[in-house]
């Protein structure tokens, strides 16, 4: 039905993606190929991905899926070994880190983004530090930074050693600082590439948005006519958010 309605693009989400098939003898990979087989569907990407279920075998398997967007958005929220047994996460940074040097061994251009908490009940300032640290050495592409707050009824609410809010104010900013930093040595490792993107919408600045497959975001002054198309662009003006591109009329 989407694709009948001209739409080239679908992202498949769920609360907990990778676990898509568990028990039934199939995986995301198989959810992506059938999406993938539908013609006048161009592009299926994923939505936010659990990183402990993601096996070598199920990237493997994406590898191989021409019209799978080489972006994978893998929840992190905290590059601290120490705050992320104490969120219960089910890997450490060393598992993440793995999954990140495979993704980018198996696909071509490949860009990760994430989820990143601060002010974690117990986080202390060598743990926000260590969590800054790993932040930069993964390089993503964009992260989404919060602080944390307290919700009745969570494991995390009866802890004694909360965290203040002026800190996680002041950790928020700082670690925005770093994602900022990221993604602008992301912006510029992209620099002089050309890459098919889909346009989609005139923003409020007057400008038509689209992106890439790995998600980098590129504004163009053009004609509505464009929205919906896929269109060749060299990446060479690098704006805030991402590339400015100038499309023949």
């Amino acid at each position: 039905t989407l694709a009948d309605g001209g739409h080239k693009e679908v992202v498949l989400i769920g609360i907990n993606l990778t676990a898509f098939g568990d028990g039934d003898g199939c995986d995301i990979a198989d959810a992506v190929e059938a999406a993938s087989s539908i013609h006048g569907i161009e592009r299926v990407r994923l939505g936010s991905l659990e990183p402990d279920m993601m096996t070598d075998k199920i990237i493997e398997k994406l590898a191989k899926i021409d019209k799978l967007c080489p972006q994978f958005h893998l929840s992190l929220q905290s590059g601290c070994d120490n705050t992320l047994k104490l969120m219960n996460r089910h890997y450490d940074t060393e598992f993440y880190r793995n999954i990140v040097k495979k993704l980018r061994t198996e696909f071509e251009y490949c860009s990760i983004t994430t989820d990143i908490m601060v002010g974690f009940a117990g986080e202390s300032d060598t743990d926000f530090k260590k969590s800054c640290e790993f932040v930069k050495e993964i390089g993503f592409a964009k992260v989404n930074v919060f602080p944390y707050s307290r919700r009745k009824g969570t494991v995390a609410d009866t802890y004694t050693n909360h965290i203040n809010e002026q800190t996680k104010r002041e950790r928020t900013k700082i670690m925005l600082e770093v994602a900022d930093l990221t993604q602008q040595e992301f912006l510029k490792s992209r620099v002089g590439l050309t890459f098919p993107v889909l346009f989609e919408s005139r923003n409020r600045d007057g400008l038509i948005e689209g992106y890439t497959p790995d998600y980098t975001l590129v504004k163009a002054d053009a004609p509505d006519s464009i929205c919906g198309q896929i269109i060749d662009v060299t990446l060479n003006e690098i704006c805030k958010d991402g590339f400015l591109a100038t499309i023949d009329k």
